[in-house]
């Protein structure tokens, strides 16, 4: 993950939160189990406290993912986005031209991309698919069912 992460203030705010409580309450957590576990005797054929460590090593490596990707984060800014195309952080509408349905969609970065919110990410996709479409155009996205015809039809903040 040694690129550019590009997210909004909100997904950057939420990765710090989720940061701090791993940091925090996490690493507290796993360091009293250790301790509790170090106090019952033998520490060879101690199960609790191997799978404490193991715990431990586990968030470590989450920690260090997270620091990573807030590192290279750059928070975009939405009323700088360019709407007359789809890119990061437009909401697409579309219609899927066999059946007529619509749907909304924002496009967003890997990091806060969750379609029940309807956020998908432009690496995904759908997302590559719609990526640099105007309003009129047609996407052609390949599905595991074959290829579908989106038209855009709506592109905003």
């Amino acid at each position: 993950m040694a690129g550019i992460n590009y997210m909004t203030k909100e997904g950057y705010d939420k990765l710090v939160k989720q940061l701090d409580h791993l940091k925090i309450t996490e690493r507290q957590r796993i360091a009293k189990a250790i301790a509790e576990a170090r106090e019952k005797g033998d520490l060879s054929e101690n199960a609790e406290y191997h799978a404490a460590k193991d715990e431990q090593g586990m968030l470590e490596m989450k920690i260090n993912k997270l620091d990573k990707r807030l590192a290279n984060a750059r928070i975009l800014d939405e009323s700088t986005v360019d709407t007359s195309k789809a890119s990061i952080l437009t909401q697409v509408t579309i219609k899927n031209t066999k059946n007529n349905f619509k749907v909304t969609y924002k496009l967003v970065s890997e990091s806060e991309a969750n379609i029940k919110e309807k956020k998908i990410s432009v690496d995904s996709p759908m997302g590559k698919g719609l990526l640099g479409k105007k309003v009129g155009e047609i996407a052609e996205i390949l599905t595991p069912g074959g290829t579908m015809q989106f038209e855009v039809l709506e592109i905003g903040i």
